[in-house]
């Protein structure tokens, strides 16, 4: 482990000091980058007090479900995968921009109820402080199950995270964002597993390529909009790669294909929200804790 500047090393301290203090936790473990610091930081912490819980979702890739339990055991901490049934919830079903709420609610309900199993008083999730500066249904979700969030209480936004990641030594610190399937329907069209299996099928051919960031979004009409950086547009447009990367996505039954010249941007869809939704999900997070 290297060292680690005096600010941030201040702000890890805090982190293992309120993971002990809370005694034994549950940890939303997605297997993506701050959820995992939050596991490695439990660990660290309390020990075998700290367990992973991971939902088995058809909206959550495999590969992400896969490399979360290569995770876990690499680190000899408990981990249960739970199946989640969010699909049968109409209200998240038909993605009126409210469906990470309940996705989460759903999961954290789960989660709670299993609380006395595993002998654990808290549920802790991986939100860190940028995640406050965006539109996050499920953060409401979470105050609603007094969900812990330690990175925002101990001061660590996105860049932090990574960096403390990197100062342990864990591989993932450099792992691109990757949230739930679904989040690539844009509001208005009907979540269904055929549905997301098509746009994760679309995802590994571009990761096929060797890409590392990129969003297909799937839009009304059966339209494919893919997202990379900007530095990527003009492989993805040259004559051979455009050709067969249209045929890749119309084999999976796209019938439009787009490139956006706007680039990847996180949470692109979130402007099609409407905006009496956006105000009724705002942003919260327990009273608990430090606070931005």
């Amino acid at each position: 482990m290297s060292q680690l500047p005096a600010d941030l090393q201040a702000n890890e301290n805090q982190l293992i000091k309120l993971l002990r203090s809370l005694g034994s936790v549950a940890i939303a473990f997605s297997g993506g980058i701050d959820s995992t610091v939050v596991l490695f930081a439990a660990f660290k912490a309390i020990g075998n007090r700290a367990i992973a819980v991971t939902a088995d979702s058809p909206s959550v890739p495999r590969r992400e479900i896969n490399e979360a339990c290569q995770f876990a055991s690499q680190l000899g901490v408990r981990h249960i995968l739970i199946p989640t049934q969010e699909f049968s919830q109409p209200e998240y079903v038909r993605n009126d921009g409210t469906r990470c709420y309940h996705c989460k609610d759903e999961l954290y309900s789960r989660i709670g109820n299993l609380l006395p199993e595993l002998g654990a008083s808290v549920i802790c999730s991986g939100a860190n402080l940028d995640d406050q500066g965006d539109f996050r249904p499920g953060l409401t979700a979470a105050a609603k199950h007094a969900v812990r969030h330690p990175l925002i209480e101990a001061g660590l936004g996105k860049a932090e995270v990574r960096e403390l990641a990197r100062a342990w030594g864990l591989s993932a610190w450099d792992k691109p964002a990757s949230p739930c399937l679904s989040s690539r329907l844009a509001p208005g069209v009907e979540v269904t597993v055929a549905r997301i299996a098509r746009v994760e099928a679309a995802e590994n051919y571009l990761g096929g390529l060797g890409l590392k960031e990129f969003r297909v979004r799937l839009h009304e009409g059966d339209l494919a909009r893919i997202e990379v950086p900007l530095a990527d547009l003009p492989r993805l447009a040259s004559a051979q790669v455009r050709e067969e990367l249209i045929g890749a996505m119309k084999s999976l039954g796209f019938r439009f294909v787009t490139l956006d010249l706007e680039g990847y941007r996180s949470g692109s869809l979130n402007s099609l929200v409407d905006l009496d939704v956006q105000r009724l999900y705002a942003n919260s997070v327990p009273s608990t804790g430090k606070q931005p």
